[in-house]
């Protein structure tokens, strides 16, 4: 591998996957792994909508889904707060599969936000905005477009894209290995018929 790499990884903080891989991320900047990574949002909503229909970040609240306000509030902090992105990023994961919350709640993700430092309510500001919100479908349709993104998480160094599944939280040795499978350009499928 080269002394640094660069890649993207997206996520919804509904899927247990993009939970998976973004946990050996985290780790592995916190080890200072050689990599520089672009944390891109995904809605999982906007994916399954009908062809047509209206784009998700511009329905009324009420009928924008359940991934919308986490993936928000992640941005807000990614882009203005980004000290603390990796741990709201880890702690609002966390509070999803490992508390069982509702992060469709915005108690939920200011009450995540609070225990990791930030003040909620600046946080909110940012959400309120609505930067946050032209983020999301900016970057949610550029994953389309370039890498024909349809879940999360896709990982993408250049103009190569995989989706990932790994089912146990990842260590940074897993994603560099999910590193080195996606800059191998013979590698189409990888699929285990029976686990």
């Amino acid at each position: 591998m080269p002394d640094r790499l660069t890649f993207s990884a997206t996520w919804d903080y509904r899927c247990p996957f993009a939970r998976n891989m973004h946990a050996g991320i985290i780790a592995g900047l916190r080890a200072d792994a050689p990599w520089d990574v672009t944390f891109r949002p995904f809605l999982l909503d906007q994916a399954h909508a009908e062809e047509g229909e209206l784009p998700v970040w511009e329905r009324p609240p009420e009928e924008r889904g359940t991934g919308l306000l986490a993936l928000t509030w992640g941005l807000a902090v990614r882009d203005a707060f980004p000290s603390h992105f990796l741990s709201f990023h880890e702690a609002l994961f966390a509070a999803r599969f490992e508390s069982a919350e509702k992060i469709q709640s915005e108690q939920v993700v200011r009450g995540v936000a609070s225990a990791v430092g930030l003040d909620p309510d600046e946080v909110a500001a940012v959400v309120t905005s609505e930067e946050p919100l032209a983020t999301l479908a900016r970057e949610h349709n550029q994953a389309v477009k370039e890498w024909e993104a349809f879940g999360v998480p896709t990982i993408a160094i250049d103009d190569r894209a995989v989706f990932v599944r790994l089912m146990d939280p990842a260590t940074p040795d897993d994603v560099d290995r999910v590193l080195t499978l996606t800059r191998w350009s013979s590698l189409n499928e990888f699929k285990h018929a029976h686990l």
